[in-house]
């Protein structure tokens, strides 16, 4: 992913000190950086990494204007008024993505990090084996969970017909009419409630298994007002959480229209009605990416990517090298677990040959583990619906069978 994605950019004035005047322009965030252009010559007035700021103040320039103003390590303060749509938003937007520049590793300048190392590749190799294997039990065990639901369905369609065949043999025994009545007068029907177990809606049934919780920046619908919060993805829902942890919405799974993804950092969840507003918030953070991979898994059918996240998609066709054999992660493994009986020379030679992983390794093991860690959550969580389903099945068909014979005995008594 480039590092030079422009994640916002706002109207605003730049101090320029050496003339001591202001200069209207565009103040620009990127992912490492922060930069203002001006808008008449379009020249790159300053530009400056977030890593390097010491400090962001809202301060007052000239008594009067409110502005933002950012202290670099050097002891170079910048000025930035007439800030728009309004000064509070853009200080929470920036000082969000510093403060976590500030918690992120240190990158070293030139490093090789983009080349990843044998060792990287091998176990990135040996998860994606693990992903598709587990992905392909997901849907082995989808599909016969799909089965459960028929199987329920036409038992519910037997004892449909079991209600509808008490009642004629009902008429055919009280009917007046009929000679050999064992009751001259019409009864009344039984009209006790018959006894339903259903298949419980899957929604109650999962788990609330934490995936992945980022702290985030967040509007509802069309409101320029950003409120710091968390986004909390859970394996039958999204939640989103302001400041002091209080939840401020519930997305069930089954309600999420559609996520669009405006870019790596920057997305917007909807929940559509009809004859009233939708349930829309935009949400922002620089952990984003994270939280993305996952809900491409989950809401597969239901994202969106806008032109400028495209590049982004993590739809992307897998290496030639993806689908490494079962056997050379085999080996992998043993090369790593395998004690050794070799000398201490020998020792030091595979201690030498070690290389270490690569960043750029490090986070995509970490993607990698975390569509792991949301595809066993959701196989728990369908094992659980099945084992329900399989408890209501084994109910109704007891019941089904109790009832075919309670109406074979009566049919053979009016015959």
């Amino acid at each position: 992913m480039s590092k030079d994605i422009r994640i916002h950019s706002w109207p605003c004035s730049y101090y320029l000190n050496t003339e001591k005047r202001w200069v209207s322009g565009q103040l620009s965030l990127t992912p490492i950086t922060l930069k203002f252009t001006a808008d008449k010559s379009g020249e790159l007035l300053v530009s400056f990494h977030l890593s390097s700021i010491n400090d962001i103040k809202k301060e007052s320039s000239s008594v009067i204007f409110s502005s933002i103003t950012i202290l670099e390590r050097e002891q170079t303060k910048h000025w930035f008024s007439s800030l728009q749509p309004n000064r509070n938003v853009v200080f929470t937007v920036i000082e969000h993505f510093w403060r976590d520049r500030l918690l992120a590793p240190q990158e070293a300048e030139g490093q090789a990090a983009l080349t990843q190392s044998s060792k990287g590749k091998e176990l990135i190799n040996l998860t994606l084996g693990s992903q598709k294997r587990l992905e392909d039990s997901a849907r082995e065990l989808q599909h016969q969970g799909e089965q459960f639901d028929h199987i329920m369905n036409g038992l519910d369609k037997i004892e449909s017909d079991m209600d509808v065949a008490d009642r004629m043999l009902t008429e055919l025994d009280s009917s007046s009419w009929w000679p050999f009545s064992s009751r001259l007068w019409k009864t009344v029907t039984d009209t006790r409630p018959r006894e339903t177990t259903l298949v419980s809606n899957p929604t109650t049934l999962r788990g609330e298994g934490v995936i992945i919780a980022i702290p985030i920046i967040f509007s509802y619908r069309t409101d320029v007002n950003l409120k710091a919060g968390k986004l909390i993805v859970l394996v039958s829902a999204l939640e989103i959480h302001d400041g002091g942890s209080q939840l401020v919405h519930r997305y069930e799974r089954e309600e999420v229209d559609d996520v669009k993804i405006h870019s790596p950092y920057e997305i917007s969840i909807r929940q559509r009605f009809i004859g009233k507003p939708d349930i829309c918030y935009r949400l922002l953070s620089a952990k984003m990416p994270e939280a993305i991979a996952i809900l491409e898994m989950q809401y597969k059918k239901k994202i969106e990517f806008c032109e400028e996240a495209l590049g982004f998609s993590a739809r992307q066709s897998p290496q030639d090298d993806v689908c490494t054999s079962v056997w050379q992660s085999a080996a992998f493994i043993d090369r790593v677990v395998e004690p050794t009986t070799a000398s201490s020379t020998g020792q030091n030679q595979l201690q030498a040959e070690r290389q270490t992983m690569s960043e750029a390794d490090a986070q995509e093991l970490k993607q990698i583990l975390m569509k792991l860690k949301c595809l066993a959550l959701e196989a728990e969580t369908e094992l659980e619906r099945q084992d329900e389903a399989l408890d209501a099945i084994g109910t109704a068909t007891e019941r089904a069978t109790l009832n075919i014979d309670k109406q074979n005995r009566r049919m053979r008594k009016l015959l």
